[in-house]
């Protein structure tokens, strides 16, 4: 089963990798070249081959994205695109620097933490003039949330292809016995249900209602905070944590949620029975936790593995002071961009711009690997493979008040302080959460500041 792999916070050692993203950043920040040249003779029907790097490796993925290269060769028959697949967000970025021959087009990225460094470097060029000359308004073209993780500063320097979007997972089996008749919408709901749907077993879990823990698979403090709409950073640029009170109610809640289910220790022993996301050995798919907060592509992957109870789908809920919110969600995706420094950027325009606006191209991509559509007018396509458990990803990535994380020169580095933070509240390390959330917001404040 596949899935973008997008969500830095959830599938990688996000602490780890980010900090040696940012290094390598602040070693050679604002050094990319800006020596691209836009008339490459391919508007006026001259042959140009361009290279575009992707992320994808999985068979069905590589296909998908091949097959959308051949017809985008078709409708410009004198575009040639040289396909090179599973390369990485740090080899392609050392790769722009570089610059050179040997340096490609066009990239794309799973990881959307990257787009403040690569529009503030200047390694991916302003798309924006490109859009204008073509009479593309992107707030017309892309939602909202994915629009704004593709953007830095005013610099359009990629664009959404493919998202994901975060829901609920539920097991209506194990709704029905405990006598639910439809999932939650509030935070207060869903601590009820999650509460009903523990049974205890001696020190650990026959069955677990949820996982709350900032170490389960897809619960991190930024996934959680997507529910609240929480925004990270003021008007002037600076940490917002610890005076936007979002952060605290969400930080407070999961805390309160942990006590309640057992308490943290009992829920980490539970947590790590678990088998692997990825596979049909996932918590959920095997009944060990009756509700789950996750992504699109996990409805492809039941309905591959086939659990032995029933499973629906519906928004995560909200807090409580926010109900009117409920329908909302957590988005990131798959961005593409052109190279600053290609030689070819007409042609390398050209083609970003049929794969993330070109309806048909971004539905049949879209099919292929069961990620969300990244424009409006692919997301009401009849074309779209969407049945109801899909369709509530669809509706998610529609809503207006779906948000997601900012981005920032340093990457996902603010995310990292505020993660590290989240662990010492769920732990009992931290029990002055003003005071961790001041601190947090100063480190914050002092990584962005070096970056620079």
């Amino acid at each position: 089963m596949d899935k973008t792999r997008r969500s830095p916070l959830a599938r990688r050692p996000l602490a780890a990798l980010t900090a040696a993203a940012c290094t390598a950043l602040l070693a050679t920040a604002c050094t990319g070249t800006n020596s691209g040249g836009g008339q490459d003779g391919s508007a006026s029907g001259q042959d140009v081959t361009i290279t575009f790097w992707h992320g994808w490796s999985q068979d069905n993925e590589v296909k998908a994205i091949n097959d959308n290269v051949a017809a985008f060769e078709k409708l410009h028959p004198n575009i040639h695109v040289k396909v090179v697949g599973n390369i990485a967000d740090d080899k392609a970025e050392q790769a722009l620097r570089a610059g050179g021959p040997d340096a490609p087009d066009v990239v794309s990225s799973f990881s959307t933490d990257n787009v403040g460094k690569f529009c503030a470097s200047h390694v991916w060029a302003d798309l924006g003039p490109m859009l204008r000359k073509d009479g593309i308004d992107p707030a017309k073209t892309f939602p909202s949330a994915m629009l704004k993780y593709s953007q830095y500063q005013g610099n359009q320097c990629a664009l959404p292809l493919l998202g994901d979007a975060y829901g609920l997972y539920y097991n209506k089996t194990a709704f029905a016995a405990a006598g639910i008749t439809a999932p939650p919408k509030t935070f207060s709901e869903f601590a009820e249900d999650a509460a009903k749907l523990t049974v205890p077993d001696g020190d650990s879990y026959k069955q677990l209602g949820f996982m709350p823990n900032y170490h389960g698979y897809e619960t991190a403090i930024a996934h959680y905070l997507g529910q609240y709409g929480s925004s990270y950073f003021g008007p002037d640029g600076k940490s917002n944590v610890a005076t936007d009170p979002t952060v605290a109610a969400a930080l407070t809640w999961q805390k309160q949620l942990v006590d309640r289910l057992g308490g943290f220790e009992k829920l980490e022993k539970y947590r790590t029975t678990f088998g692997d996301e990825f596979s049909s050995k996932n918590p959920f798919t095997t009944g060990q936790v009756a509700m789950s907060l996750d992504g699109e592509w996990r409805t492809a992957s039941l309905a591959e593995d086939k659990p032995d109870f029933e499973w629906a789908t519906a928004p995560f809920p909200v807090p409580d002071d926010q109900a009117a919110a409920y329908g909302r969600g957590y988005q990131t995706g798959t961005i593409v961009g052109v190279a600053n420094g290609s030689k070819k950027q007409t042609a390398a325009w050209t083609f970003v711009k049929y794969l993330t606006t070109d309806t048909d191209a971004v539905v049949s991509f879209a099919n292929a690997i069961h990620n969300v559509p990244s424009t409006l007018a692919a997301l009401e396509s009849p074309k779209l493979d969407a049945d109801a458990n899909f369709r509530t990803f669809v509706d998610i990535a529609k809503n207006p008040n779906s948000s997601t994380t900012p981005a920032s020169i340093n990457g996902g580095a603010y995310q990292v302080s505020l993660q590290n933070l989240s662990y010492e509240v769920e732990s009992g390390r931290q029990t002055d959460l003003g005071a961790g959330l001041k601190a947090t917001a100063e480190e914050i404040d002092a990584a962005v500041n070096q970056a620079k």
